[in-house]
């Protein structure tokens, strides 16, 4: 006969629920009595019926949260849409998801959204975070109170999140790099335009692709300049940087804004001469890569990173699964006109 939680409830002297965090890291237990807990299981031959608790919580309406910022953005709508695909699965197990949508990137917004979906009774959250200090706080504090967060599209690093899902920001740079440096054989004045100083991602974008042009006599890059992921900023930088450079050859944009930038191109009678590369293959991307103002994107599949911090939420608070890593990168894919599709 197999054994239950509660025989080794009663052996440890605990309560079930005990029992079941400290088996499963949902929440705090004193270090000894989990320890305990552990032993007796092992020496029992515990398996925890994975099903069961399935079921147990999903009668019992397990909630999750996810917030995203930057919401207004192309890419971010990507994402929500893969949220929202997890969401409709999951609902098909009983539980409920809201999906909180935060415009540009503001800290406080976020704390707030927090506030309310643990009111709502969130047992996970999935946030499209950012490294602040008061963000990094929050999240340790979850942790300690057994509410795991799984980060997404923009990490925290220094917090004690349960996993990250997205881009290898840094890598994805030196990969922008590598192509620039390809498509300026003879070199070149680059422009480097970035989206949000407090954005992590967009940060490491630019940092991958400046050290790896770093030193590449032929290849001059300008100080950069923060769009702050809005297409009408983008466009004045570009614009006063065309004409007080006549021989800029490239601009690389880490954030949202590419349109201003193709726009300023075009006004200035340049376009085919200066290139563009910025990231994400979303609808707009597409038809500046088909008209030729766009040279290539890089691609983050924005879809999976709204797809699978819900999923792994899932699987981590009823069958006890942990993330495989704790930063679990998607893929980055270099799209031109010749493959992004012909969707517009």
């Amino acid at each position: 006969m197999a054994v239950t939680s509660q025989q080794i409830a009663e052996l440890a002297g605990v309560s079930r629920g005990t029992v079941d965090r400290a088996l499963h890291n949902r929440g705090r237990v004193n270090s000894e009595v989990a320890a305990r807990i552990r032993k007796i299981a092992e020496e029992l031959g515990y398996r925890p019926n994975s099903i069961g608790q399935a079921l147990v919580r999903a009668r019992q309406g397990l909630r999750l949260g996810a917030i995203l910022q930057s919401a207004e953005t192309p890419t971010m709508q990507d994402v929500a849409a893969g949220a929202r695909q997890a969401a409709e699965e999951l609902r098909v197990s009983g539980l409920e998801v809201d999906i909180r949508e935060v415009q540009g990137r503001d800290t406080a917004k976020v704390l707030r959204q927090i506030d309310e979906l643990m009111e709502w009774g969130a047992a996970g959250l999935a946030v499209a975070s950012n490294n602040t200090p008061d963000l990094v706080r929050r999240i340790d504090r979850l942790h300690e109170q057994g509410v795991p967060v799984v980060t997404f599209n923009t990490d925290a690093p220094d917090s004690r999140r349960l996993c990250f899902v997205g881009m290898d920001s840094y890598r994805a740079g030196q990969t922008a790099a590598g192509l620039v440096r390809q498509m300026l054989p003879g070199g070149g004045l680059v422009l480097p335009i970035a989206g949000h100083v407090n954005n992590g991602a967009h940060y490491s974008r630019l940092q991958g692709f400046l050290d790896t042009l770093k030193g590449e006599g032929d290849i001059q890059l300008l100080p950069f300049q923060p769009c702050f992921d809005r297409d009408d900023y983008a466009h004045e930088i570009a614009q006063h940087t065309l004409r007080e450079y006549p021989s800029l050859a490239c601009v690389y944009i880490t954030s949202n804004g590419q349109r201003g930038v193709c726009r300023a191109v075009e006004d200035e009678r340049r376009k085919g001469r200066v290139r563009v590369v910025a990231y994400d293959l979303n609808a707009p991307n597409r038809r500046l890569l088909q008209s030729g103002d766009l040279s290539f994107v890089l691609d983050q599949v924005a879809l999976e990173q709204g797809r699978q911090p819900l999923q792994i939420l899932y699987n981590y608070l009823l069958n006890g699964k942990a993330p495989e890593k704790e930063l679990l990168y998607t893929d980055i894919l270099i799209r031109t006109k010749y493959n992004s599709g012909d969707e517009i």
